[in-house]
């Protein structure tokens, strides 16, 4: 009798379908993580015997792990760079780049701060610049009324995608800054850096901000024509520049392809995107964009569309122009 019911026991296991496992390998861009972790959080739920780890090591030390084919996605705050295109060549390692949000990049200043109103590009500029490392280090360098106080700043690591995209955009030149402050991969250390001290100014994704506003102020941004606040509504109408920009995952195509729960993470991402962008309060893509995000992985087209892309462009655009 045992025996039979041992059988039948073995019998039915046999015949149960077989439940998927597997890790997914994630890094990259500290900024793009809290979609990801959402993402991955949901998918989880409903796939237990999946494992998502989600690194953060900055956008740049994400690709350099991603090129190395040591990871399955890198998020990724900008696009990927041709230095990087080429160590993934080398390393036989094709991708598809999927833009999955966008970004209002913040520049924040301590809640006790009751001098700065707004800041120029300019002002920025004054601020970030490599020529200002050891001489502009007090608030009334900036504007002469402002307090006759130490400036201690707090930025983006040089591995991060936000560290790239904020020099390029405020300073002119990718990677062109000065050395002498508080730097992190990690925007949570920024956050908390700023949070702590009244004499801080820093920047970092706008999800960070949204986190944490009862321990922040945004700064309005002024490209002459008048200051702008960080929002949702300024980033889709086009009035928050030049610090809005897209937010990306690469997938490992090899993975995509071979892994079934790489593929089915993947999928599923996409498929909850825009909710996921929302509720970590960045700015979900139009409805047209995301559905060519997804035909762009349908069809898995590998490479990059958005490295050389012109300022302005929609992301809609983008794709097309990339069939």
């Amino acid at each position: 009798m045992k025996r039979g019911i041992f059988a039948l026991l073995v019998l039915m296991a046999s015949c149960a379908p077989k439940r998927e496992g597997g890790t997914v390998i994630v890094d990259g861009s500290s900024t793009v993580y809290p979609i990801t972790e959402a993402v991955a959080d949901k998918f989880q739920k409903e796939n237990p015997n999946i494992k998502v780890t989600v690194g953060i090591s900055g956008t740049g030390g994400g690709f350099k792990k991603f090129c190395r084919g040591e990871t399955d996605m890198n998020n990724a705050s900008r696009p990927i760079k041709d230095k990087e295109i080429e160590v993934c060549k080398e390393n036989g390692i094709e991708f598809i780049e999927l833009p999955i949000a966008y970004d209002a990049l913040t520049v924040v200043v301590n809640p006790q701060n009751n001098w700065v109103d707004y800041l120029t590009v300019q002002e920025l500029k004054k601020i970030w610049e490599p020529e200002a490392q050891g001489k502009i280090t007090k608030w009334n360098q900036i504007r002469s009324n402002w307090p006759d106080a130490p400036l201690n700043l707090y930025g983006a690591g040089v591995d991060s995608g936000t560290f790239d995209y904020f020099t390029e955009a405020i300073v002119g030149k990718e990677k062109a800054s000065r050395g002498d402050y508080v730097s992190s991969e990690d925007d949570n250390v920024l956050v908390q850096g700023v949070a702590n001290d009244k004499y801080a100014l820093g920047y970092f994704g706008f999800a960070y901000y949204e986190a944490n506003k009862d321990k922040l102020k945004a700064v309005p941004i002024d490209n002459g024509n008048g200051p702008v606040a960080p929002s949702y509504e300024n980033v889709i109408n086009g009035t928050y520049q030049p610090l809005s920009r897209p937010l990306f995952i690469y997938v490992n195509k090899e993975s995509y392809e071979k892994k079934p729960h790489v593929k089915k993470f993947v999928d599923y991402y996409l498929k909850v995107a825009k909710e996921s962008v929302k509720e970590v309060a960045y700015v979900p893509l139009p409805d047209e964009a995301y559905d060519l995000v997804k035909k762009r992985l349908e069809k898995k087209i590998t490479g990059s569309a958005f490295k050389d892309a012109k300022p302005g462009l929609k992301i809609q655009d983008i794709i097309k122009l990339d069939k």
